[in-house]
This record gives structure tokens, sequence and C-alpha cells, in this order.
């Protein structure tokens, strides 16, 4: 089926869960000219939410299609696939049906962005269906929500800024939200199961660099050392920790997708965040040394998925806070950058002195747990609907830096509340 001829642009499945519902919020406030419904495997579920978001928004939300789709049920999926142009999938975590999802988009030639943080599905997926996305002209774009827009696209904008060689990025992530405010459940299971798993991803990147990133990227005439695990930096203005999310592979494979297929110098890049305080910082670490301990054992595993409040001191929750007001969580990202003023012909060659000159850039954005990443999540979709000739090729799997380098994915971002300066 031509996708001129699909019912919808958009479907949101996984529409029942927290991030789905806040992503309706968003397309039924700010996109006005997108044909958009829900899908799931409950329909009263489905229903309950549009009411919920439109007695929130004060606006009747009934006239919004719902399918039910489950992923238990091959043929409810490819209906959901061939009636859409473009597939929001909100349901994680994604290694359990996020690439059945994605097989089934490519087959039936849908677009498909999702918002996972999840290294394995993502790079499994670039891995097994880059070459057939191409084929059918298909945009397979994962990490579209705050995992890992802001960091990813962050880093583009500041590298396409840069007039000269770029050699390292280093971010600073810091959070503020309200006390009692918590995270969904998915994110902590995602964070389980893919840490549990890890061992996976050293063969699935051999394979990925043989048969995606074939080309050998220069090694860095001056390698950016990571930091230790606690440290001060007068960058961020406090208390440092290593940030253990997916911003770093995602934006890796951005650099391996810009040398591979653009001919651009690699950047080297370092994630972390700054917690509250330098006992925050201290809590921190001790939690998550035990996490990573006890996702090695079954056990382990049981026990962070029954008390996700306790092991996680309070921050994730089976039972979320109530839907946040705009305004009530925060984050911002500090971008801190070094090159040269000299850009070189081929980035193979060596520059014969040490970095030069700096950058910083600075991000600002509104609650990431939810807000941040609807509001990126959406307007990937409306990119993507709308400036298709402005991204790679002609389809294929891309991290967002890689896909939307070339659109104003970030204009889009700031019409939203995000805010990004830059000094050089």
């Amino acid at each position: 089926m031509s996708q001129d001829k699909r019912k919808y642009d958009v479907v949101v499945f996984g529409a029942s869960g927290v991030t789905g519902k806040y992503v309706i919020e968003e397309l039924a406030l700010f996109y006005k000219d997108i044909n958009w419904c829900i899908a799931g495997r409950n329909r009263d579920k489905l229903q309950d939410s549009l009411k919920e978001i439109g007695d929130c928004i004060n606006k009747n939300l009934n006239s919004i299609d719902i399918l039910e789709a489950d992923v238990g049920n091959e043929d409810s999926i490819a209906a959901m696939c061939k009636s859409t142009k473009l597939l929001l999938n909100c349901v994680g975590p994604y290694r359990f049906s996020g690439e059945k999802i994605a097989e089934q988009c490519v087959k039936h030639k849908t677009h498909c962005i999702d918002v996972s943080g999840e290294p394995q599905f993502l790079e499994t997926v670039h891995l097994k269906y880059f070459e057939e996305a191409q084929k059918q002209g298909v945009y397979i774009v994962g990490s579209c929500g705050f995992d890992s827009i802001p960091c990813d696209v962050g880093v583009e904008e500041i590298r396409k800024r840069f007039k000269g060689d770029l050699n390292y990025i280093e971010t600073y992530l810091s959070v503020n939200q309200p006390p009692e405010s918590t995270v969904n459940f998915g994110t902590w299971q995602s964070a389980i199961h893919g840490l549990a798993h890890a061992k996976e991803l050293k063969p699935l990147r051999k394979a990925l660099k043989n048969k995606v990133f074939n080309k050998n990227a220069p090694k860095p005439e001056y390698p950016l050392k990571a930091k230790g695990y606690l440290f001060h930096s007068s960058i961020a203005g406090g208390w440092c920790i290593p940030f253990l999310g997916s911003d770093k592979s995602v934006i890796t494979r951005t650099q391996m997708h810009n040398f591979q297929f653009k001919n651009e110098r690699p950047v080297q890049v370092q994630t972390y965040m700054k917690p509250y305080s330098f006992f925050t910082a201290i809590a921190t670490l001790i939690m998550g040394s035990i996490f990573m301990l006890m996702v090695k054992f079954a056990l382990g595993r049981d026990l962070l998925e029954k008390f996700p409040e306790v092991f996680s001191l309070g921050m994730f929750s089976r039972n979320p806070s109530s839907k946040e007001k705009p305004g009530e969580g925060s984050f911002k990202v500090i971008f801190n950058g070094k090159g040269w003023t000299e850009k070189l012909e081929d980035p193979t060659d060596r520059h014969q002195q040490p970095p030069n000159a700096n950058i910083k850039a600075v991000l600002y954005g509104p609650d990431p747990g939810y807000i941040s990443t609807a509001v990126c999540f959406v307007a990937s979709a409306f990119i993507i609907l709308n400036e298709e000739d402005k991204l790679p090729f002609n389809g294929g799997v891309f991290t967002p830096g890689a896909a939307f380098s070339n659109t104003s994915l970030m204009k889009k971002l700031e019409e939203r509340g995000m805010k990004l300066t830059v000094e050089i």
C-alpha cells in the first residue's frame, strides 16, 4: 500500500501507558495538522486515556480513532502498520517486543520511531534492518525521547557550528524535579534487563562495525580520557558522576555514521551527570553498585522488579505520581567541547599541535521524564512526515543525530520550550 493512501499520518502504539498519555497531549495541543489515532491491546484503557487527557486539557478527544493491536497477534500488528505512515512505538521494555514491531514496520513500509534507551535493542535493529529499511524507503529511528535527542542532536548542532575540527565533547546533565515525582516502571525494567544482558553488546558492536560501519575510523591523536566515578567539575558547578544512560552509545553511533557516510571527523564523547549534592552523588554510586551486582542474578532481578522504590531511592515506582503540570520539572545539559580552529580536508589527517579552541553550549528543557520525551518524540515524527527530503539516503535505521542533522528539528524543539545557547 502506498503511504499516500494510508488512513493515518501517525499511530501512537501503547497509548494507555504513562509516556503514551503525554504523547496524546502533545499531539492534541500542538499538532492539529497531523491525522493521528491511538492503538493498544485494551480498548477500554485506551478510551480512558483519551478521556483523562481530554479532561486535563479541556478538549473533547472522542473523535480520535482507536485500533486494537497486540504484540502477541501478528495480524493485528500488521493491520496497524498498514494503516499509518508512521508508528510511534511507546511499548517498552523494547527488548521484549520492539524488534517485532520494527520488523513489521519495515515489511509494510511504515516509518517507525521509539523512545528506547536500550543499546542492545537499538543496535540489534540497526544491524538487522539497516539495508532492508533502505530498500523499502522506511526510516527507523530509535531513542527519540529524552534518551537521547537532547544530547545526540545537541552534539550534532555544536559540531555543525564549530568551524574547525572538533576533537571531543563532554556532556553534563542535571535534573530538577519535585521530590514527590517518580519515573515510569518500564524504564526501570529496561535498565534491569539491559544491564543483565550487557555481555551481548561486544559481539553485536563487532558485527555492526563489519556490516554497516566498516571504514576504519582514525585513532584520536589526543584521546579524551574518562574522569573518575566521583569528581568535582568547575564546568558543571558541582560534584559529578558518570551518566550510565544510553546517550554515549547513541552519540558514538552518530559519529560512526558521520565518518562512514559523510567523511566527517568523528567526535569523541564522555557523558556525566551532576546530582543534587555531594551526598546524593555518594548515595547514587552506592545504590548503582548494588543494582549492578543484583542484575547478575535471577533472584536479584526479581527483587529489583518487586521493590523499585527501595532500590532506586524512590526515583522509580510501579505507580508513578500523577501527571505533572508543565514547569514542575526541568533539565539542563552542559556541552563542553575542544578542538582546533583549523579544519583538515581529510578526517584521517592528524593535527600537529594540541587542540586550541573551546566551545561551550547549554541546552535547557522541561521535565525530562515525560514532557521533554513527548516533545522530542512528536517533533521527530513531524520532521519525518514533513522533511523527508532532508533525511539521509532514502531510508534506513538511524540515530536521531544521524537522521535529523540537516533538518529543522532543533528549531521545532525550541518552539516547544527548549533552548540551546552556544559560546565559541
